[in-house]
């Protein structure tokens, strides 16, 4: 079992320092949220199919636990590895013609994290998702729609699984692999559609999941200079 000492209780509003975290995801945005969190002297666990990215991962001083999370059994061994997990933040996905793991894979995540007692959980689908479907164009929605379907399904099993385990929903736009502009933002308005990149939607993960204002809040993510049809919305300060 891997432990690690407490010197800090973890009270109302969680703070980086010494908090134990689990970061669910193939690379890209899971490895930006990782190395964030270490920098904030979080202890960082990431769950990982493979040993493709082991040494990214513990060049960063985060550690690798195996796991593949559209398998309940492997996920919960994954969980029991852990002596405490403060919180998990998941990007997994899928792709169209296999969604499986938007919906499947989040939903196991989500059970076992509730079942050991995690305070928060940080989940990331997209905008076009549950109440936000009319937000992107129709020709979008519709490539992408085996994919938000299955993304709802694993938003509604966080929203309704009860207990005392918080969370926040990231619904970010189109994703871009350039550098951060730092103009990424969150709202609340289920009609935004536009553009952000990856790196910005890591540091608005990693900004909600230490602040209690985004507690059981469901937000879309954008870069407010890429917003489709230029439209004005209110942003959501953390």
């Amino acid at each position: 079992m891997c432990s690690r000492s407490r010197q800090a209780v973890v009270t109302a509003e969680m703070s980086p320092d010494n908090a134990s975290i689990l970061v669910c995801g193939g690379g890209g945005i899971a490895l930006d949220v990782t190395r964030k969190l270490k920098d904030m002297g979080a202890w960082v666990w990431m769950l990982q199919r493979s040993d493709s990215r082991r040494k990214e991962i513990e060049g960063m001083m985060a550690i690798v636990v195996r796991g593949d999370a559209l398998n309940p059994e492997q996920v919960q061994k994954a969980f029991d590895q852990i002596e405490e997990v403060d919180a998990v933040v998941s990007t997994i996905g899928g792709t169209p013609a296999d969604p499986t793991a938007d919906s499947q894979g989040n939903i196991n995540l989500i059970e076992a994290a509730a079942k050991k007692g995690v305070k928060r959980f940080i989940l990331l689908t997209s905008i076009g998702v549950g109440d936000s479907k009319d937000a992107p164009p129709q020709q979008v929605y519709d490539v992408l729609k085996p994919v938000l379907i299955e993304k709802g399904k694993a938003e509604d099993k966080l929203k309704s699984i009860g207990g005392n385990m918080q969370f926040t929903i990231i619904r970010p736009g189109g994703l871009k692999t350039q550098p951060a502009t730092g103009r990424g933002v969150l709202t609340e308005d289920v009609n935004v559609c536009g553009a952000i990149h990856r790196e910005d939607v890591a540091d608005l993960l990693v900004h909600a999941l230490f602040s209690d204002k985004a507690s059981n809040k469901v937000l879309a993510a954008v870069d407010q200079d890429q917003i489709m049809d230029k439209r004005e919305f209110a942003t959501f300060e953390l």
